[in-house]
Formats: structure tokens, C-alpha cells, sequence
């Protein structure tokens, strides 16, 4: 059994294209391996505490994956800009903005196709137009990689190293200017200027306002509905994707295999210890997407890929990696996929329960309990997942935005 295993991991491997950066597809692998897992457990009354967000102020594992795939996303608009076949001319440059924006609008469809893609059949009096529609939530996870990355491609078409590091510091500035200092009122009347609390902040202030109560995550939250891939909350998202392209230049440069890793290593080190004292002044939340939030996702980013450097390249332990460079190369199949069969399994009827419940409470919880039985649903959910996405794999099919 194991040498099979062994066998399939090096055939895995031997698919790889020589030009790729193998840790950077292997970090990639982890980080969307890790955000499927989180987001399909068998109940979500038993989830273990690493595998769940923060409730607000702090951070646990969970709230890492996201900023993790934004740093990626950064890194990989720097790698593909420095291919020998682009050039530097404004042709050029304009010619890749109108193919960023068009990567970007169909990200954002794709991302309003899993809002919609849900019909509660149980119910006799749901109503898809009213219930969904009407309630179109507006943005999401694939919405705001698509609105990031936009923005993040210009930056790096048109800023140097400089320019870069000073559009992460003005973003930072602007959205720290706007949570401190400008005032918002409630619809009573009463007025609010400086609070970073579960719907009272002003990035809550302006989701509820443009985009409407009905059309966000936390619809219910008071006084102002918002959502955790908001408006407001979107410049510092965009610095973390900044945090990606200068990490990129890092690893670009005439530099060995063991300073890039020390250096990696050290901003890491550094924008963590920065983070977490910043912390007792500029709360860590994932939600808000505060700058000391981006600092430590960026930080512990930069020492994962780190990690991965060195075991890949320098160590040249790489078996491990194989299942992840299947899923890192198709991240956003594996997105799609993972989406639309949550969802499927959840508008699947068998009695009164959707088949993700008769199988959780039927086989998994029974056999392993309710907490092991929930992870490993998750697990389950991923080994099938791996079958499709290996299969792809196989055939040399990667979806590609």
C-alpha cells in the first residue's frame, strides 16, 4: 500500500513543468486544501476550535486561509509579469489590464453563480426570486479575489518597489483615517466615529448604506448589517495582495535558495511580533481586515512559504507535497467543485433531511462521534474531491480564469 502511494506521488511530481516554482504550487495546494476543509464539516455544532473563525477581536488557524490565498494571488501577478514574452511597452500594459479585468469580471460570475446555486426543496413555500434573488448577497470569497487582483495588477504594472510600498502605506493610511476618524450615524439619529465592533464600525456603515441590509453576510448584525468581504474592508485586502507582489521580488532576486528562506523567514518573524503587539491597539480581525491583520497573515504567509522552500528545494523532501500540488494546480476548479457539491448535497432530499445530514447523522456520527465524525465528513469530502481533481490533473486539464 505504501509503495503504491510512493508511486503515485512521484508520478505526480513528474508531471511537473520545470520552469514551475514547486513550493509556490505546494503552499497554493495547502492553502485551498485547508479552506475546503474548514467549509464542510459534517455539523457545524461540532467543528474543534482551530477549524472555526474567531467570533471578532483575535485569530485562530481558520482565519489565516483566506489572506493566505490573497498573498498567493500577489506573489503569482509578479511571477507571470516577469515572463520572458512581456514586454514593458503601454500596449502591453494596457493589453494585460483588459485581460486583468476580464479574469477579474468572470471570478466575480463565478462567485455569483455559487450564491445562487441554491434551491431548498424541502420547503413548499420557498420562494427562489424573493429568497434568493432579491437577496442577492453582492460580494463573497471569489468577489473580492476578483476585485483585489484587479486592482492589485495595476499597481503592479504601473508602481515600482517604491511606488508599491507606498500604495500599501496610503491604502493603510485612508482606511485607518476613515475607521477612526469619520462620524456615521444610525438611522435613529445617533452618532458613531471610531469603533471597530460587530456591526458598529464605519466599514459597517457603508455596507449597510450601499449595499443594503438584505444583500450582505451579516444581515441581522445591529446596527448595521455588513460583510466580512465588504466594501471598506477591501483597500487593506488589496495590501495584502501588495504583501505578495513585493515577496515575489524577494524570491526574484539574485539571491540564493537559503537567503531567500532567511529572509522570508525574518519578515515573517518580524510582521508577527509587530502584529500581535499592534494588537492591544489595533485589534487582529479578519472581518474588519485590519492592518494588523494583514501584517500577521502576510507574516505567517511569508514563513509558510518559507517552509516550503526548504523542504521542497533545499531539503528536496517532496513526496508530501503531491496530493497538494494536485489541488494547488487547479485551485479554482477545486473552489467551483467543492462549492456546487456542498451545496447539492444540501438541497439533496432524503426524508425530511438533506443527504449532508442523513449521512452525517446515519454513517459519521455514529461510527466516530460528533466531533471526529464532523472532520471526518470534511475529510471524506476531500478524498472525493482529490479523485476528480487528480483525474484532471492527469489529463493536463486546468481551469484557468
Amino acid at each position: 500500500m505504501l509503495a503504491m502511494v510512493r508511486r503515485h506521488c512521484q508520478h505526480i511530481l513528474a508531471q511537473l513543468p520545470g520552469h514551475r516554482m514547486l513550493a509556490l504550487d505546494v503552499l497554493r495546494g495547502l492553502t485551498i486544501t485547508a479552506m475546503i476543509l474548514v467549509n464542510n464539516p459534517g455539523s457545524w455544532s461540532y467543528v474543534y476550535a482551530p477549524l472555526r473563525h474567531a467570533e471578532w477581536h483575535g485569530w485562530t488557524v481558520t482565519d489565516l486561509i483566506f489572506p493566505f490565498f490573497i498573498v498567493i494571488v500577489g506573489i503569482s501577478i509578479q511571477l507571470s509579469l516577469a515572463k520572458p514574452t512581456l514586454t514593458n511597452s503601454a500596449f502591453n500594459k494596457i493589453e494585460q489590464l483588459k485581460q486583468g479585468l476580464i479574469r477579474s469580471a468572470k471570478l466575480y460570475v463565478l462567485g455569483l453563480f455559487l450564491v445562487l446555486f441554491y434551491y431548498n426543496f424541502r420547503d413548499v413555500n420557498y420562494s427562489y426570486i424573493e429568497q434568493k434573488l432579491m437577496t442577492l448577497r453582492a460580494f463573497g470569497v471569489l468577489q473580492r479575489i476578483a476585485v483585489v487582483y484587479f486592482f492589485s495588477l495595476v499597481i503592479a504594472l504601473y508602481c515600482g518597489t517604491r511606488g508599491r510600498i507606498f500604495a500599501a502605506i496610503g491604502l493603510t493610511i485612508i482606511y485607518l483615517a476613515a475607521m477612526y476618524k469619520l462620524p456615521y450615524q444610525s438611522e435613529y439619529g445617533t452618532e458613531f466615529v471610531g469603533l471597530f465592533e460587530f456591526g458598529n464600525s464605519f466599514a459597517a456603515w457603508l455596507d449597510h448604506t450601499i449595499l443594503g441590509a438584505s444583500h450582505v453576510y451579516y444581515r441581522s448584525a445591529t446596527p448595521f448589517a455588513f460583510d466580512p468581504e465588504g466594501l471598506w474592508s477591501t483597500l487593506p485586502a488589496i495590501v495584502s495582495c501588495i504583501s505578495g507582489l513585493l515577496i515575489a521580488q524577494w524570491l526574484q532576486a539574485d539571491r540564493t535558495l537559503v537567503a531567500k528562506v532567511r529572509g522570508l523567514a525574518l519578515f515573517g518573524v518580524v510582521a508577527v511580533w509587530i502584529a500581535e503587539f499592534w494588537h492591544y491597539g489595533l485589534p487582529i480581525n479578519k472581518s474588519l481586515w485590519t492592518p494588523s491583520f494583514v501584517l500577521l497573515s502576510s507574516g505567517y504567509c511569508a514563513l509558510a512559504l518559507a517552509a516550503c522552500i526548504w523542504l521542497c528545494d533545499i531539503k528536496r523532501y517532496r513526496l508530501w507535497s503531491a496530493p497538494f500540488i494536485v489541488f494547488g494546480a487547479n485551485a479554482i476548479l477545486f473552489f467551483m467543485f467543492a462549492g456546487v457539491a456542498a451545496r447539492a448535497l444540501g438541497m439533496i432530499s432524503i426524508g425530511e433531511s438533506s443527504l449532508h445530514s442523513w449521512l452525517y447523522n446515519t454513517i459519521y456520527q455514529p461510527l466516530f462521534g460528533d466531533y471526529n465524525g464532523s472532520l471526518a465528513f470534511a475529510l471524506s469530502f476531500l478524498a472525493l474531491s482529490y479523485i476528480l481533481m487528480y483525474s484532471c490533473y492527469k489529463r493536463g486539464y486546468i481551469f484557468k480564469v
